[in-house]
């Protein structure tokens, strides 16, 4: 390591507002620094980093070397790999600014990606494939182009000599995603504080939106995210011979169980995130969808508006907690009458740490005396309460929105999943969720088969960001 301090200051408040104009996507033509942006991103998604068949430790080499390479100082990269978890690697970086005394700006992004199994998809997951318009793979969105743009905003800093008032770290982290992978942001605020604290961070969450047709609707900024359960049910039985059935079968049981659950009829909740979000959006959307959304936020209670709204799933979650089927095994034998059969379902909770009072929602709905059932939440207690959204945050986004997305509103949102920005803000680091990367409605198929993202989201994402972190580096 060399003599530079990476150390943390007063924390920045953060504030919300509303652009309101019009934006659509349209073609740009190749920027400076696009090929070398392009390498990164295509050796990190071309790198597989999933639980199952991958290695975070050998992506972050990968980067590190590739940023020695280009001049980047040695002294101040670090890879750091946690000893009971060899392919679990993340790397520290940081770009020293001029005023030692100033709290640092994170970027923070998570390199592991879900696992993709290439029987199911149409492409090979783990190459680049551009077609159409459109990047595939397995983490072109989730998250490695918000990473690669990271990578690529540090080398420029560094290739342009660029002197901000406030050093700009990077930490590229593994194992957000679950899948078995140490957890790379938990680590790091538990064995490497000191690299990472930081006045502000940034990572993923929030956006952008696109409509059918293509037209921005709104950036958007992570203000809050959800909070998460998992509840595992299991029955057992004596099984049997598979010519004589039994009128108990545990596989017709536990489909019955999570049918019932699956139909649980989860109400409206508004708060400060969702609420600002879907009043900045319905006047973008018009017609029946714009009408339903000013229905609902006057009346949560309006069934037919909630029923409109909810017709789009990233809607529909982000108006309360949701609770899905994700896992099912059971069975032991093609001719035989199953023994056990187990089920997990995953809960994504609008209100942090109400578990008590969705499991008992859960178990009345499940209505089978005889299951077990295991609860596991979340690092065991509820998220954080979210950073406030002031002027200081927020200023820099709409300036750069401005620049980059003329006359589209920025608005904060509920975010409808969990992110590592919990474990930064639990030590005090305030952690927002923005790229300014466009998706449609189908949010990329993230997690799902052909995982996608538009090259135009991803190139002006970039310039975005670069404009972002400047700005925030030289508050």
């Amino acid at each position: 390591m060399s003599n530079l301090k990476w150390a943390a200051g007063p924390c920045l408040l953060l504030g919300a507002a509303l652009l309101l104009a019009a934006g659509s996507v349209q073609a740009a033509p190749p920027t400076a620094g696009e090929a070398q942006f392009r390498s990164i991103y295509k050796e990190m998604v071309e790198t597989d980093t999933s639980g199952a068949t991958g290695n975070c430790t050998v992506l972050v080499e990968k980067v590190a070397a590739r940023m020695k390479a280009a001049g980047f100082p040695a002294e101040n990269l670090r890879v750091i790999v946690p000893p009971n978890d060899p392919k679990a690697g993340n790397l520290v970086a940081a770009y020293p600014g001029k005023d030692p005394a100033a709290r640092a700006v994170l970027m923070l992004g998570h390199i592991d990606v879900v696992n993709a199994r290439r029987e199911d998809w149409t492409r090979d997951p783990f190459v680049l494939i551009e077609e159409n318009g459109e990047f595939y793979g397995r983490g072109t969105s989730d998250m490695k182009a918000q990473d690669a743009a990271w990578v690529d905003t540090l080398l420029r800093m560094q290739q342009e000599k660029i002197r901000p008032k406030r050093t700009v770290k990077m930490a590229l982290t593994c194992g957000e995603e679950g899948g078995g992978f140490t957890n790379g942001a938990g680590w790091l605020v538990e064995h490497n504080r000191d690299l990472i604290d930081a006045g502000i961070a940034l990572t993923e969450g929030g956006g952008g939106e696109l409509d059918e047709a293509g037209r921005r609707l709104a950036v958007t900024v992570m203000g809050a995210e959800k909070d998460s359960a998992s509840f595992i049910f299991e029955l057992t039985g004596p099984g049997g011979h598979s010519s004589k059935p039994r009128p108990d079968n545990l596989i017709s049981r536990m489909s019955t169980l999570l049918t019932r659950v699956d139909q649980i009829d989860y109400p409206v909740e508004f708060n400060a995130h969702n609420r600002a979000y879907f009043m900045g959006i319905a006047p973008r959307i018009g017609g029946d969808r714009g009408a339903a959304i000013q229905t609902l936020l006057a009346n949560p209670n309006d069934a037919a508006a909630a029923a409109t709204v909810k017709q789009l799933p990233a809607w529909s979650a982000m108006l309360g907690t949701t609770c899905i089927p994700t896992l099912i095994e059971g069975g032991h034998a093609g001719n035989a009458q199953p023994q056990r059969v187990k089920a997990t379902i995953n809960c994504r909770l609008l209100q942090p740490g109400d578990y008590e009072s969705l499991k008992a929602q859960v178990l009345r709905a499940a209505a089978e005396p005889e299951a077990k059932m295991e609860m596991t939440v979340f690092g065991g207690v509820g998220r954080p309460g979210a950073p406030p959204l002031t002027e200081a945050m927020m200023g820099p986004i709409r300036k750069a929105a401005a620049e980059v997305f003329p006359g589209v509103p920025v608005l904060p949102m509920q975010e409808t999943f969990g992110t590592d920005a919990s474990r930064l803000i639990a030590v005090g680091i305030p952690t927002y969720g923005v790229s300014g990367m466009f998706r449609g409605f189908d949010s990329g198929n993230i997690h799902g088969l052909n995982e996608h993202i538009s090259v135009r989201s991803v190139m002006d994402g970039r310039a975005f960001l670069y404009s972002v972190v400047r700005a925030y580096a030289d508050q």
